[in-house]
């Protein structure tokens, strides 16, 4: 299977801080590949080391057959790299038109992308002139998502979606992101196992800053062992 994105031994420090201490990441394209481990093993700063936000200092991370560690930011994103961050991160005094607008890179991918985004996420087309202040914390998530699919990304970097949402939501949320998967490879963080061995083929344990074990999907669920001593869940 064809290989979209390679991250190989990165090591990254914010500060003096050394957070991620050899993390490798092989993303097969075209699929869901889930980031897990504990709260601050480091699985955010590995996706934000990936998208250059938190430059590595030392490893290899190819995109697309194009090594891009050492680029700046919005470059990496230019190539084809959206991210929806932790906390949803929209413009909260814009309406839902204006922040899906302003996601556009090149005018008119917005009007190209409409049926499709109103397609994943029905709610948004109603609530096209409401101010994102006014969405609910899953309508607000919907529309982050959304954001990150106005411009033509190969790869898109979701950090912890389900996040604060109810359990009907979630379920919203999860239908999303798999129909979206069948245009867009998906680097998913998620602290909720359950929807993660839901959604993703792939995963990858991150354990204090370093990649631990990474596998199929379908063979972790039967290992319950290494599920309670990386996540532990039960």
């Amino acid at each position: 299977m064809e290989t979209l994105l390679d991250v190989q031994d990165i090591h990254t420090f914010i500060g003096q801080y050394h957070i991620l201490q050899g993390v490798t990441v092989s993303v097969p394209k075209g699929s869901i590949t889930a980031l897990l481990g504990r709260n601050g093993a480091g699985k955010t700063t590995t996706l934000k080391s990936i998208l250059g936000l938190t430059p590595p200092t030392s490893g290899r991370i190819v995109f697309d057959q194009r090594e891009i560690q050492g680029m700046r930011s919005f470059d990496i994103a230019a190539l084809g790299i959206g991210f929806v961050p932790e906390h949803r991160a929209i413009f909260r005094d814009l309406t839902v038109g204006e922040n899906l607008k302003i996601a556009e890179r090149k005018k008119g991918e917005y009007e190209r992308k409409q049926e499709f985004i109103f397609s994943l996420f029905p709610d948004l087309k109603r609530l096209i002139g409401l101010s994102g202040t006014n969405l609910s914390g899953g309508q607000q998530q919907m529309l982050a998502i959304a954001r990150a699919l106005i411009a033509e990304n190969k790869l898109i970097l979701i950090d912890e979606p389900s996040e604060g949402l109810a359990p009907v939501l979630i379920e919203q949320l999860m239908a999303a992101i798999r129909q979206l998967s069948a245009e867009s490879t998906i680097v998913l963080v998620e602290q909720n196992f359950l929807v993660a061995s839901q959604l993703a083929e792939y995963y990858v344990i991150i354990e204090e800053g370093q990649s631990v074990q990474a596998g199929k999907m379908a063979d972790l669920v039967k290992d319950q062992a290494t599920i309670h001593h990386y996540l532990g869940a039960a």
